[in-house]
């Protein structure tokens, strides 16, 4: 029996849950981001293949041009091998050579850009260029070599070797009876031959290449949500950090409710009456034209609030009437300050009538 440690197999650092929002956008802003550089590579090397079977007999004709040119022009120049000779030669030379491969060079350019923005999207940051120690101590780089990641880059290019030499010899292979007929052939068939030979091995090499990229990007995803998963703590942290800590602010919420609580109080002292429910709500009501055309709210609560309500009004001698219908639906519909809406205007003006007629009071409307 072959006893093995299953937490060999397990995450040791425990770092188990995913990254939230805001890792994956710090990781973003310091430059770690989702990318296979194999599938880039491959792309912009297919594309360049494709754009120089388009573009080869073009970039031929002005090279073999040029090379025409110098062996029957330059040649009879005089001072062709003077200095100031010399530089317009390689004036020319390098002209017509920017000017032959352009094509090519914008080809790679656009696939190289379109390859990277599909990938990563636009991002701009100077954290990747920021000097790191770490990356040039010794031990970490033999950490690296030892590493996951670096066993798995090996793999990587054992299989990119093993793609070239399987795609090339079996396209060799069902060229093969097509190589006999070069002997009947001239030199510039034979070299446009090898050349189309070489551009279609080229062509299916980097098309494998792509499909490795693709498995390849499923790795670097894998890799990449590992190395931002976190661990609850860290997660604990990090809304600590971006909300608060839920203590303080719990109890910062308690005394903002105390401080309302203790304010609402004293105004209940000023109410013209308080309507019960009778135990389970208590709503304190004020109407004063000068402040508004009905009658306003100025405390209202629920059970130990009413009760304290209740309390304070028979403290200083407020009426309290008892309408269980009236007292829940001011509650419920009337926020503190408010005015009583128009529908209930008139069981508000039986009750403050009643209340005024047995204080002696009058109002005005």
């Amino acid at each position: 029996m072959i006893l093995v440690n299953l937490q060999f197999f397990a995450n040791n650092d425990g770092k188990t849950e995913k990254a939230t929002p805001k890792k994956r956008q710090d990781a973003r802003k310091q430059g770690q981001v989702l990318q296979s550089r194999e599938i880039t590579t491959a792309l912009v090397l297919v594309f360049m293949f494709i754009g120089l079977r388009v573009f080869g007999s073009g970039i031929y004709t002005e090279l073999s041009g040029f090379i025409k040119k110098v062996l029957e022009e330059y040649v009879k120049n005089e001072d062709l091998f003077t200095f100031a000779g010399l530089n317009k030669l390689f004036v020319d030379a390098l002209t017509v050579c920017l000017k032959a491969v352009a094509p090519l060079f914008a080809i790679a350019l656009i696939t190289g850009l379109i390859a990277e923005y599909a990938q990563v999207g636009f991002l701009f940051t100077f954290e990747t260029l920021g000097f790191k120690f770490s990356r040039i101590n010794p031990a970490n780089g033999i950490k690296r070599v030892l590493s996951t990641r670096g066993f798995a880059e090996m793999l990587k290019a054992l299989a990119r070797l093993a793609v070239v030499g399987i795609v090339a010899y079996l396209y060799l292979k069902s060229e093969s009876q097509n190589v006999f007929n070069i002997m009947d052939m001239d030199i510039m068939a034979i070299a446009a031959y090898i050349a189309v030979t070489s551009l279609n091995v080229a062509i299916r090499i980097c098309i494998a290449l792509i499909l490795l990229g693709v498995l390849d990007y499923a790795y670097q995803w894998w890799e990449y949500e590992k190395s931002l998963r976190m661990s609850k703590q860290e997660i604990k942290e990090e809304y600590k950090q971006t909300e608060g800590n839920p203590e303080i602010k719990s109890k910062i919420k308690q005394k903002q409710k105390q401080i309302s609580m203790r304010r609402m109080m004293q105004q209940v002292p000023k109410a013209d009456v308080v309507i019960t429910n009778p135990t389970h709500f208590a709503v304190a009501l004020k109407y004063d034209l000068k402040v508004s055309d009905a009658p306003y709210v100025l405390a209202k609560g629920q059970d130990f609030v009413a009760l304290r309500i209740k309390e304070a009004a028979k403290e200083n001698r407020i009426e309290i009437v008892e309408n269980k219908v009236l007292a829940r639906t001011i509650y419920e519909t009337v926020e503190i300050g408010e005015a009583i809406p128009p529908e209930l205007y008139q069981a508000v003006a039986e009750i403050l009538a009643f209340v005024f007629s047995l204080n002696g009071k009058s109002r005005a409307g």
